[in-house]
């Protein structure tokens, strides 16, 4: 299995060189402008557009969801899962070739370990949390930028296709979870609504 998950890493990794080869870098611009947009660990603009839909009563629902799914995600992928596998990026393996394929894109040096992707992670939570709360008729649109943002990790070459795999598992289950609260907290709240801070939950739009 584990050579299987080698390999299937270094054929996409090299793909993704040769595609960057091919278009003489016009597109690595605008891959890591996505890459940055999916940024979580530095709060950039997917956090603060969740947390700005709390502030509205229509979207304070999807906000909340959002906001909690990739509170979780975080949890798991970076205070876990990460410092338990300690796996290297993939610009750190030794494997020159791979190190050139990191230069080529000017990619730039990332910290901390490599599995579960973090970009992922977040990418998936908040998505999945969109299309549970929202009209599934348009929502699964969000996973298109979740796949857009897993290519834009490889094609950098600051993970491995793997870990941009078990980060979308990993996104999954935070949202899912995260549901999970939510319907609990409502369930809470609407048996209990002789509580004062039941009652103000209750009204706020949360649940509507």
């Amino acid at each position: 299995m584990m050579n299987f998950i080698h390999a299937f890493d270094y054929a996409l990794l090299e793909f993704y060189h040769n595609l960057a080869v091919m278009t003489n870098n016009a597109f690595t611009p605008f891959i890591r402008s996505i890459s940055y947009f999916f940024d979580l660990e530095k709060g950039l603009p997917l956090v603060i557009i969740a947390i700005a839909l709390l502030f509205f009563k229509k979207t304070r629902k999807v906000g909340f969801v959002m906001v909690v799914s990739m509170g979780i995600g975080l949890i798991f992928t970076n205070l876990f899962i990460k410092n338990y596998v300690a796996r290297l990026r993939p610009f750190q393996s030794g494997r020159l070739e791979i190190v050139n394929w990191w230069k080529y894109v000017g990619s730039v040096h990332v910290g901390e370990y490599s599995f579960p992707s973090g970009h992922a992670t977040a990418t998936m939570a908040a998505m999945t949390a969109i299309f549970l709360t929202c009209n599934k008729k348009y929502s699964w649109l969000g996973f298109l930028f979740v796949l857009l943002m897993g290519f834009s990790r490889n094609y950098l070459m600051v993970h491995y296709p793997s870990d941009v795999v078990a980060g979308m598992l990993v996104g999954l289950v935070s949202a899912l979870l995260a549901y999970g609260l939510y319907r609990a907290l409502k369930s809470y709240t609407y048996t209990h609504l002789d509580h004062h801070w039941c009652q103000k939950l209750y009204y706020s739009g949360l649940f509507e």
